[in-house]
């Protein structure tokens, strides 16, 4: 199967890819294309800028809130062309997912405030829902925010906030009021990340690198208009929210770049005297996770498009964080395989973007494979564990 574009998106593919061989250095596509996060203050929030000028930095965000306009098939093209040219990833935070709950939650001051900003780049958020003992159960979370006079008062602990240290404004679910119903008394709170009672500590990871962190919370004073919505109408919005993030998830177009950097990789290494991409044991195991990745790329385009269906969208997004991010991990240990002893070489991040690599030994596609298979041992669990996802599709999909 295989999709067809009409002459319209072809042009459109061919506008972008014009774009990016414009504005996209080298140097840019190899940092990029190792994989590991990438420095805050650098090419990412460079492109940024370079997309916001365009109109670019938010596809699907609507047209009067600084989006697009474009179709799903034009945005699937899109984000498909720029992973494919190793351009760098924007902040997802703020465009992917406080952004829509803004726009579809917020109130016309919150939505003129907080938007702009985070077109351009210059609102970087971060993500506090995940706390010690609770992390895919959200709604046994702890901190709490009480309204005294005309601010909420915050106080708690948040845990695995990726890139808190880099944020200067973060979206937290908080509980305003102790219910029957857990979930009922939550709230989506925006608070600035330098408010005086903020710490924030950056947490060692795996792979050397230090990408995730912990927030905690020490009666933290935000104004009472930086609520979203009513108080306890948090899980609606986090539902939401998460419906886009677990979307997101699936990471088919990291998918589709995992395949081209496994076939640079085969063409150079060598098994008994010739390109392991020729052995036959090999290419299969490629063919079949090509063919995984490309059923779904159309299950996304479905849920993109929200397409007819028996089944809820948070079911549908819950299948595409399962099967996404199952993909990933068979995908970085495929890439890992070819590697073979070299995959054993350790980068930090430092190192991975200052070797270019060149030599017979360490070729320019080793920095950043083993860091990315060890980090993505996480996909499975951030974003909701696989498990409670599998718990929600067999609720709202088929009801048990």
């Amino acid at each position: 199967m295989k999709l067809q574009l009409s002459e319209a998106d072809l042009a459109f593919r061919d506008e972008v890819r014009a774009f990016l061989r414009e504005h996209l250095s080298e140097a840019v596509r190899r940092r990029s294309r190792i994989g590991m996060h990438p420095p805050h203050d650098g090419d990412r929030m460079a492109w940024n800028r370079v997309l916001a000028a365009r109109g670019w930095a938010a596809p699907l965000w609507p047209r009067e809130y600084g989006g697009t306009g474009w179709t799903h098939l034009q945005h699937h093209i899109f984000e498909m062309e720029c992973r494919l040219a190793h351009a760098p990833e924007l902040r997802w935070q703020g465009i992917k997912l406080i952004g829509p709950v803004i726009y579809t939650f917020g109130t016309p001051q919150q939505k003129a405030r907080w938007l702009p900003p985070t077109l351009t780049g210059e609102y970087t958020w971060a993500q506090g829902f995940s706390e010690p003992g609770a992390g895919s159960d959200l709604a046994s979370l702890k901190t709490t925010a009480v309204l005294e006079g005309d601010q909420w008062v915050v106080s708690g602990q948040k845990l695995w906030t990726t890139e808190g240290q880099f944020s200067n404004m973060g979206f937290f679910l908080v509980r305003t009021a102790q219910t029957e119903r857990p979930h009922r008394g939550l709230s989506m709170l925006v608070l600035d990340m330098a408010s005086p009672g903020v710490t924030v500590r950056t947490i060692p990871m795996i792979n050397g690198d230090h990408s995730t962190c912990e927030v905690f919370l020490d009666r933290v004073r935000v104004p009472q208009d930086q609520l979203i919505g009513e108080p306890g109408t948090g899980w609606d919005q986090a539902r939401f929210l998460l419906s886009n993030e677990r979307t997101s998830s699936a990471d088919l177009y990291k998918a589709f770049a995992d395949l081209e950097r496994i076939r640079d990789i085969a063409s150079r290494e060598q098994r008994r005297g010739r390109p392991l991409i020729a052995d036959p044991s090999f290419a299969r195991q490629l063919a079949a996770l090509e063919a995984e990745v490309r059923a779904l790329e159309w299950s996304v385009l479905r849920v993109m498009a929200q397409a007819p269906s028996d089944h809820p969208i948070g079911a549908a997004a819950s299948v595409l964080k399962v099967r996404g991010s199952e993909l990933q991990q068979r995908l970085t240990e495929l890439a890992g395989d070819a590697l073979g002893p070299r995959a054993l070489r350790e980068y930090t991040r430092e190192q991975a973007f200052a070797d270019g690599g060149g030599d017979a030994l360490w070729h320019d596609a080793v920095a950043g494979v083993s860091a990315d298979q060890m980090y993505l041992r996480a996909v499975t669990i951030f974003g909701g564990a696989k498990e409670v996802q599998k718990n929600i599709i067999s609720k709202l999909a088929f009801g048990l």
